[in-house]
């Protein structure tokens, strides 16, 4: 007998790719299952080309049309990743037996208000992963997933002749300012190291590259905010090494098993959402002992402290050494 699953995960992209050894593990682990997934349409092609995903439903302008479409899938569960206010109406409205992530709301703002640590060490993907032992479903330790249509990638002959025999993907954007490391920084440590980077990001992330692009000695490709996000997925799929802020483009290196460094600005990895099950060499750039940190759960367009000591402290030094040991 079929069993039919709906798993809720509205946004964003680091969040959404957190939640496919979810995907995997009810497809893979529960006979005769049925996945759904309900995300926003623009995250469609974080999802498209999954194979354990029976289909795909999609968020719009118009909510209601998408819970009457819901309402036709006869669902037998719901597995509730995004917990706010539009996954709770799709529940009501489907009225079947629903498991929820527990977002850890107050152990979050006690750190970030008081700097009392009551989170748990553990991953977000373990604590989705908790929403599904009830169909005895266990973590099988692949780590996350990431799929590219071939249509989709970035044609890796399109690239420099340098290029085509490694580079490092430096993954500039950010969701916030406080999470970004400063331009200043990104373009001493391209002009620190021999390799050649490719830096990634959004639109908003342009002239960013730009400036990084026009103070380097000619080692830089800038295609922030210039190819897809499936195509910045692929070049990362290839780099030899990723560098990158907290931000979406994090979590797809993690799927494809890179070695990453990552930058942490105003957030922390307490909060479990750091590179998961990636490679062993990986390693994270913190300023750790700031008082003022963490100051929010996602971040700023501005530092409050006006110091932005979380960012402007990072050692270029270490992030080089890591580079060369690593390359």
């Amino acid at each position: 007998m079929k069993v039919k699953f709906l798993i809720i995960r509205f946004s964003s992209i680091g969040d959404v790719v957190l939640t496919t050894p979810v995907i995997r593990g009810l497809k893979q682990q529960v006979k005769n299952s049925e996945v759904h997934f309900v995300t926003k349409e623009e995250y469609a092609c974080l999802l498209t080309a999954n194979p354990y995903i029976d289909k795909l439903h999609l968020l719009g302008q118009s909510m209601s049309d998408l819970v009457h479409d819901l309402e036709k899938e006869n669902f037998d569960y719901i597995i509730d990743l995004h917990q706010n206010f539009r996954s709770k109406k799709i529940r009501r409205r489907l009225g079947v037996e629903a498991f929820s992530v527990n977002k850890l709301n107050w152990q979050k703002m006690l750190m970030v208000s008081l700097k009392i640590n009551k989170l748990p060490n553990q991953h977000i993907v373990d604590r989705y992963l908790e929403t599904i032992t009830i169909f005895d479903v266990h973590n099988d330790g692949k780590g996350l997933d990431y799929f590219i249509n071939d249509e989709d990638a970035f044609e890796q002959g399109d690239l420099p002749a340098p290029f085509q025999n490694g580079y490092v993907a430096f993954v500039i954007a950010g969701t916030y300012f406080t999470k970004k490391l400063p331009a200043s920084k990104v373009s001493q440590i391209c002009q620190s190291i021999p390799f050649p980077v490719i830096l990634l990001g959004g639109k908003e992330e342009v002239d960013e590259g730009e400036k990084v692009l026009s103070e380097s000695k000619g080692n830089v490709l800038n295609y922030a905010g210039k190819i897809s996000l499936n195509q910045s997925a692929s070049l990362i799929r290839e780099a030899k090494l990723v560098l990158t802020n907290d931000t979406g483009l994090m979590h797809i290196a993690a799927a494809f098993k890179k070695k990453i460094l990552s930058f942490w600005g105003n957030t922390i990895p307490d909060f479990g959402m750091y590179p998961y099950e990636t490679d062993k060499a990986s390693d994270r750039l913190e300023i750790k002992d700031l008082k003022c940190r963490p100051c929010s759960k996602l971040g700023y367009h501005k530092c409050p402290k006006k110091h932005f000591k979380c960012m402007t402290e990072i050692s270029v030094k270490s992030a080089v050494q890591w580079i060369h040991e690593n390359f």
